[in-house]
């Protein structure tokens, strides 16, 4: 259809004025799109308003290209630049004719080009323009696959090196620069960017060498490379990250840096341990873009959330964060620094390794090697005139001494420890040897955290789970009685598996003086722990069974991530 003709027909069906389209038609031909993509750019019609029209008027279905999976078989009938000439995506193929959805059905010419091309009778279904350019990118864009990259390779070109043998830099050097090696290596790297992995595991064995992803706290293996290649890539990943080849008896530490285009910036942080049969390789995806600093978003309820704002704005004290590793401690540190970094602050951080760098916060890597460690960073911290303290983790009775005694002399520390929850976290400083009235005038506030995978917001549905099993997890018969409980049954989006991100569960104890007491009295863990909940503490299983209640999450998650209070 002209776009002259479409515009006449939507004024007269008084879907847009007669202002409007001539608006679209000067805008038009500055940019050379067509009418219907930039009145919907305008925000004059909706995309679905467009198409629902066009389908009424030439009684063409519509498809909704996002709700389609579409077979690579199709696709590769029609290439990508004819594609994006005609506006045009093959969909489905049944018997002699091909099903193609298409931005304009009255568009001869691109049938005929179809039609031509194919062989097929062309059947055009109608869908935005906007919808069809991503779907094109979406089937058009795919990196090579797995079975691509090692089509590459042929198998008898490849020489076996015995663990024993002294391998030749040279060669080394060169089998990583093969070009299959580079490919795999990049594929690697890129495929766990668009999985949404946090890190990659390249694992030598006696007869195979693996390769897994996590992604959302859970380990799943993504593929199996011959291991005839185990030395090429190890030591192409050792020249990405600038580290030494010839080492491979000692662990190693390194960083690689990928510039993605559109300004977007990935780092890996690369650790190597010498295994049994090889090199074992971890990498730490940190993607800087991806970094939400916003606490309001991080999944905080909202009395655990004004709890914490209140502590880390107090003058002086001590703020600590609690958790496994992977469990979202650095996120929440850096969260509350990036509230508290006002030209008014002068903040110092010593952070084992610094992962995010971020503007107006004097950030110090360590290196224990030549003795720069936590407590050693912290003595000069203190000689800096500093406002704010954050020591990346108290792991020693010297570190925590200086901390308490930072937080006692007029400045705000902030740290982590890894401990089970928050009551264990005031124990652990006594063991640590920290006098019990020095805690209790230092600690201000103490935060545990997990992360919960979260339910696929694709494929989530309705589920049960039997009364007596929530009652054992620590629902309340009220909580049942409410509980909208939801499950993924899988889908692209998750990877089948039912969740895609995470949330994160929050226990918040503000120390009290009621708590302090009880500290000073020689209170247990566990009596610590019912004061803290009595005074309006939420635990991690509360914070998991509400979350769950809510459909964010499921029970099982909270079983694997949580302990029974």
């Amino acid at each position: 259809m002209s776009n002259h003709r479409l515009g006449e027909l939507l004024v007269r069906e008084k879907l847009i004025s007669l202002a409007q389209l001539r608006q679209a038609q000067d805008e038009q031909q500055r940019s050379g799109q067509n009418l219907g993509y930039t009145l919907a750019k305008l925000g004059y019609i909706s995309d679905t308003e467009i198409t629902n029209f066009l389908s009424q008027q030439y009684r063409v279905p519509t498809i909704n290209l996002e709700e389609f999976e579409i077979d690579a078989d199709i696709v590769k009938l029609v290439s990508k630049e004819q594609c994006e000439k005609h506006k045009v995506l093959p969909i489905s193929r049944a018997g002699s004719s091909l099903v193609a959805a298409m931005a304009d059905p009255t568009n001869l010419n691109a049938i005929d080009d179809l039609k031509f091309l194919t062989g097929f009778n062309i059947e055009p279904v109608i869908a935005s323009e906007t919808a069809i350019l991503a779907a094109i990118e979406k089937y058009y864009n795919v990196g090579p696959s797995y079975d691509d990259v090692m089509a590459g390779f042929d198998e008898n070109d490849i020489d076996v090196a015995r663990e024993d043998e002294d391998l030749n830099l040279l060669e080394l050097e060169k089998a990583s620069e093969d070009a299959p090696v580079v490919r795999l290596v990049n594929m690697i790297l890129l495929n766990a960017i668009k999985k949404g992995a946090s890190d990659i595991h390249i694992e030598p064995y006696e007869k195979r060498l693996r390769v897994r992803y996590r992604v959302d706290g859970v380990l799943a293996e993504e593929m199996t490379p011959p291991l005839k290649l185990k030395a090429a890539i190890v030591s192409r990943l050792k020249i990405m990250s600038s580290l030494d080849i010839a080492e491979r008896r000692l662990p190693q530490d390194g960083r690689i840096k990928l510039k993605l285009g559109k300004g977007r910036e990935m780092d890996y942080r690369v650790s190597v341990l010498p295994t049994l049969w090889g090199e074992k390789i971890v990498m730490r995806l940190l993607d800087k873009s991806n970094l939400q600093l916003d606490m309001t978003k991080l999944g905080f309820d909202k009395k655990p959330l004004d709890d914490f704002l209140w502590a880390i704005h107090q003058p002086w004290g001590m703020v600590l964060v609690t958790g496994p590793t992977g469990s979202g401690k650095t996120t929440t540190l850096y969260s509350a620094l990036s509230d508290l970094n006002q030209p008014g602050h002068n903040i110092s951080t010593a952070e084992d390794p610094v992962e995010y760098n971020l503007m107006g916060i004097n950030q110090v890597q360590m290196h224990d090697d030549i003795g720069l460690n936590f407590a050693m960073s912290l003595r000069s911290f203190l000689r800096q005139d500093p406002d704010i303290i954050m020591v990346g983790e108290i792991r020693d009775f010297e570190t925590a001494e200086i901390a308490v005694k930072a937080a006692l002399t007029g400045h705000m520390v902030l740290s982590t420890l890894h401990t089970n929850d928050a009551p264990a976290t005031i124990f652990r400083l006594l063991n640590m040897g920290v006098e019990p009235f020095l805690i209790c005038a230092s600690v201000n506030l103490v935060l545990a955290q997990r992360l919960a995978r979260r339910v696929c917001a694709d494929c989530k549905a309705p589920t049960t789970v039997d009364r007596a099993v929530m009652k054992e997890i620590g629902f309340t018969d009220e909580q049942i009685g409410r509980a909208k409980l939801m499950k993924g049954t899988g889908c692209k989006t998750c990877n089948g598996s039912g969740y895609k991100g995470r949330v994160a569960l929050y226990e918040v104890m503000r120390f009290t003086d009621n708590l302090k007491e009880m500290v000073l009295g020689g209170s247990s863990t566990a009596e610590l722990k019912m004061g803290a909940i009595k005074g309006g503490m939420i635990s991690l299983r509360m914070a998991g069974i509400l979350k769950a209640i809510d459909g964010m999450t499921t029970t099982e998650e909270i079983l694997r991530v949580t302990m029974a209070d």
